[in-house]
């Protein structure tokens, strides 16, 4: 359990060249590998963990391996994570850049292809952001970690603050929003409307 079968060294080596290897294959194969999981991303990635098993613990069972090789790759992502936050140009060449999908109601066919993400994929995206259509979206972006921000247009977001105020007056709960000065009005109150003079009140002076 603590002999190792292997130098040290060789499972430090190995664990960089595996980690630089398959961050390389990862961003070559796109952002959907990392965001936009179908059922055959997913079995690729198990798969992919357990093929590179080997490669990593070259045969090694030991329990001083295993702690190396996990030391090794903790650290290498540290590192990369640092790497990319202190320069921008390796964090566009790791993690690349955000791409816009829609703007204005215009749908970027080309970023789509290149990102290789369906309709079916974005479709699902502007749903859960409210919008039932490409129209209706002011801006789309695919982001660095294969998420997709949406933006709906002015009057997508017009047409839900007003079902959000209808809501919250047809509930009639305390917590809600005051009710329109005008509507107080109509219900009796004192309060002064703009230009009205002070003797117009609904109160005789004494």
């Amino acid at each position: 359990m603590w002999n190792l079968a292997v130098p040290w060294w060789e499972l430090l080596a190995r664990s960089a060249v595996v980690y630089v290897f398959l961050l390389a294959l990862l961003r070559l194969t796109g952002k959907r590998q990392v965001g936009q999981l179908a059922p055959f991303d997913l079995v690729l990635l198990l798969v992919l963990s357990n093929a590179v098993q080997n490669s990593i613990n070259a045969g090694d069972n030991s329990l001083i391996g295993g702690l190396l090789s996990a030391t090794a790759l903790v650290g290498l992502n540290y590192l990369a994570g640092l790497a990319t936050y202190r320069g921008k140009r390796l964090e566009a060449l790791l993690e690349g850049r955000p791409e816009i999908l829609i703007h204005n109601g215009k749908l970027f066919e080309r970023v789509m292809a290149e990102a290789k993400l369906t309709r079916h994929e974005l479709n699902a995206a502007l749903r859960l952001a409210g919008c039932a259509s490409v129209e209706e979206v002011h801006l789309a972006v695919l982001e660095n970690n294969g998420a997709i921000s949406v933006v709906p247009g002015k009057g997508r977001r017009r047409e839900a603050r007003n079902g959000t105020a209808r809501a919250g007056g047809e509930g009639g709960f305390s917590g809600g929003p005051p009710a329109p000065a005008a509507d107080r009005r109509e219900e009796g109150d004192r309060t002064p409307r703009e230009g009205d003079s002070p003797a117009s009140g609904t109160g005789s002076a004494t």
